[in-house]
């Protein structure tokens, strides 16, 4: 593929701003903002696959990555009012749940003896939990699956109990530690750039807030991954400093696994208004990230928010993780219009997707150490 690209290259199908991007990517160079945003609004859609997928072999050879997990969501409850979230509910409203500790429990006997190594536990910001409810309901999980890796709340929900706890972001991770918490999920990060965030999210933790809270929980051991919520109202520019603020991080901690692009979905919510990016522009957005993140070794596209197909079709634009099982056991980009409302995939079906892209699909715990391959 290098070879085909220096074709590409010699005969002059690139334009004069693209070259030396291109070059510098061919020689393992990182990319800056400009140069990002340069290839999100010039380049062709073949030439960003062939980049993304140069840089993607480099990282991780024909291997993409999946997981046997599934997800608890124990409430969708919230203090906030993001425009752009289908799944807040007030408290009166029949579509809400809250879940007890022994909910939970309840949940998570369900896959007792079942072949599954994670669970993801996120949800709205309840107003009356706390720091330590959180992490009964880790350690309840665990005494119920010892060997289960729990990745559990996101930043915007760790920020709310901890200033309640009275504590500083590393004593909050560390008490969470304790209790049995092994990785923390990317979510809450939306778009970093305050003008933006005023416009989706004006009332929850702040771009610098989330960077805060994950930075301490590496000082602390404990891995996590990084999202971007994109086409909305931000521009290429706020998506390549979001990047890049991720980016510096990484250089500092080195405690991301993965980057997942979330896309905006349109249903239900008060920005559906503004109708969803097609298709190209998701497969744009995937290899751009790929090309820029060179710290971060995986790029994940998230099934359930782009649906089966999309997910093979992405498999070209440098992803190499598609996320996991997950057993119908999340709503989130179901409430907000996804594809698949029920959202299950068996592992036939995982694996059939990577092969049918030529790719080796193999199964990964959840700090993407291989597992087996198929």
């Amino acid at each position: 593929m290098e070879h085909l690209l220096s074709t590409y290259i010699s005969d002059s199908k690139l334009t004069e701003s693209l070259k030396p991007i291109v070059n510098k990517v061919l020689a393992s160079e990182r990319i800056s903002v400009d140069e990002t945003i340069e290839l999100y609004e010039k380049a062709e859609l073949g030439l960003l696959s062939q980049l993304a997928s140069i840089v993607c072999t480099r990282k991780n050879g024909d291997n993409i990555y999946f997981n046997k997990n599934f997800h608890i969501e124990p409430t969708n409850l919230c203090i906030y009012n993001c425009k752009f979230c289908s799944y807040h509910k007030g408290v009166n409203d029949p579509q809400s749940w809250e879940m007890s500790k022994n909910d939970v429990v309840e949940a998570a006997k369900k896959f007792i003896g079942k072949d599954v190594t994670e669970v993801h536990i996120t949800g709205g910001v309840h107003p009356k939990w706390t720091l330590d409810y959180y992490g009964e309901m880790v350690q309840s999980i665990k005494k119920v699956l010892p060997n289960i890796h729990v990745k559990a709340f996101s930043a915007v929900e760790l920020e709310y109990v901890i200033k309640k706890a009275k504590l500083n972001y590393r004593e909050g991770m560390r008490k969470l530690r304790a209790y049995g918490l092994d990785s923390i999920p990317g979510g809450g990060a939306e778009i970093f750039n305050p003008e933006v965030r005023e416009k989706i999210s004006h009332d929850k933790a702040s771009g610098e807030a989330w960077l805060a809270i994950h930075e301490a929980a590496h000082q602390e051991g404990i891995f996590s991954n990084a999202t971007m919520l994109y086409g909305h109202v931000e521009s290429y520019r706020h998506r390549a400093e979001h990047m890049d603020a991720i980016r510096s991080l990484q250089d500092k901690t080195k405690g991301f696994n993965c980057f997942i692009p979330l896309k905006f979905r349109a249903a239900n919510n008060p920005m559906g208004y503004l109708g969803e990016v097609n298709l190209t522009e998701d497969l744009r957005n995937f290899a751009v990230s790929r090309i820029f993140f060179d710290n971060i070794a995986h790029i994940k596209a998230y099934w359930p928010m782009l649906g089966k197909e999309n997910t093979k079709l992405a498999l070209a634009f440098g992803v190499d993780d598609i996320d996991g099982t997950i057993d119908d056991t999340t709503k989130i980009y179901s409430m907000a219009g996804a594809e698949d409302q029920k959202p299950r995939m068996t592992v036939d079906m995982l694996t059939n997707i990577i092969r049918d892209a030529g790719k080796t699909p193999m199964e990964r715990d959840s700090l993407y150490n291989a597992v087996r391959e198929y």
